[in-house]
């Protein structure tokens, strides 16, 4: 049985293991194995990308094995002081603590958390010295440091790269360290992160981890892989029709991936979907109800996964209204005769139905909103109190009317 786990484990959505008949003999050698996962602080939204490994996570711990979930906190306080990345804002306590409570709140819908260890960076970091800083800087080169892709290609192209950007991957590395990792998880992207961290153990005299490396989920867009910067991708953590929905929305040719990082449907019944797919034998949206039900019913309930796929089919297969809409107040002015005027980016901004004015613009320019069914095509509007306005493709909300 175990064996066959072992296979399972892995073959299925896994895109490379270092060294694999190394990890084949940890696993087999009876000891109960430190597998390690970061959480950066400023981004607290899981989605479908992270749930990949995450689902490795959980296999391993079905196996007796040990998550050491580690909290960037102390590399949070940081930031990222060349302005290179938006995603890594610089964050105080206060925000630290709440992104990660978020997300170890979605952490463990995937994650036995009877089976996880918490550790924070400060543990360690927080009593580094300059001698430490100068004893773990001087264990590598810049010409390794400039082998990261990202960093190869900026210096190549003449664009400032910060002391500090390089001594990131100095300290996810020493995190191995500090909690003697056995197997360290990450995407594909990881991999010079993770090696980097290998070689650190080695040279402190620590047995190596090995590296467990998975594929990269394409997002919503069919093209790039899954990122909130990008918008392209699927919470874990939101409600079961917006799950529902988006995966009704992703393109056919990624029906087979999703089905094979982030669920459990067997490979056997995979295969079947596959021939059914190359022969054009029946209708691809029957797949992908299967597929967004597994997947709203793995993190939020049978029940729930049935909702989802009866609201789907009323709302978007049958182009039925839905019976329960929430309202959403517009400050207006009144023109007469029940007919009311109001901008509607201010509200729609701040009430998070659109996640900014760049999302509004792209929505207006692709007839995306509608009032009563006509398409809107300025922010300044006139309707009734009472219309129904619908926003892209699963947002609705019942205008309600202040006036001033």
């Amino acid at each position: 049985m175990k064996e066959l786990q072992f296979t399972h484990i892995l073959r299925r959505g896994v895109a490379e293991v270092i060294v694999e008949s190394e990890l084949i003999e940890l696993l087999t050698s009876g000891r109960t194995l430190t597998l390690k996962e970061g959480l950066d602080p400023s981004a607290p939204d899981i989605h479908l990308g992270h749930v990949v490994g995450l689902r490795k996570l959980r296999q391993l711990q079905e196996l007796g094995h040990k998550v050491t979930l580690i909290i960037g906190d102390w590399t949070a306080r940081i930031g990222d002081p060349s302005g290179q990345s938006a995603t890594r804002p610089m964050l105080s306590p206060s925000q630290i603590e709440s992104n990660a409570q978020t997300y170890m709140d979605q952490f463990f819908k995937v994650v036995d958390k009877d089976k996880t260890e918490l550790r924070w960076q400060s543990e360690w970091f927080s009593k580094f010295t300059l001698d430490d800083v100068i004893g773990l800087t001087s264990r590598f080169t810049v010409a390794q440091l400039l082998a990261r892709e990202d960093f190869g290609k900026r210096y190549g192209s003449g664009n400032p790269i910060s002391l500090t950007e390089m001594l990131y991957p100095l300290l996810q590395s020493y995190d191995s360290v500090a909690i003697e990792a056995d197997v360290e998880f990450g995407g594909l992207d990881q991999k010079f992160n993770c090696l980097l961290g290998r070689e650190l153990q080695q040279s402190l005299g620590q047995p190596p981890q090995q590296v467990f490396l998975v594929p990269l989920l394409v997002g919503t867009d069919g093209h790039q892989k899954m990122s909130k910067s990008l918008n392209n991708y699927i919470g874990i953590a939101e409600p079961p029709r917006d799950i529902y929905g988006k995966v009704m929305s992703i393109p056919d040719t990624l029906i087979l991936d999703y089905f094979e990082l982030v669920t459990d449907v067997p490979e056997g019944e995979i295969a079947e979907f596959k021939e059914q797919l190359e022969m054009h034998a029946g209708n691809p949206m029957n797949l992908k109800k299967r597929l967004a039900h597994e997947i709203v019913e793995q993190f939020c309930g049978t029940q729930a996964a049935r909702a989802a796929e009866e609201h789907f089919t009323h709302v978007f297969q049958n182009r039925e209204t839905p019976g329960e809409i929430p309202a959403c107040t517009f400050p207006a002015t009144y023109l007469g005769e029940g007919l009311y005027q109001f901008d509607i980016a201010p509200t729609l901004i701040r009430e998070g139905l659109v996640r900014g004015t760049s999302e509004l613009k792209r929505l207006l320019a692709q007839n995306a909103i509608e009032i009563d069914g006509s398409q809107v095509r300025s922010t300044s509007v006139q309707a009734r109190e009472g219309s129904t306005m619908r926003i892209g493709k699963r947002r609705f909300v019942r205008i309600a009317i202040k006036q001033p």
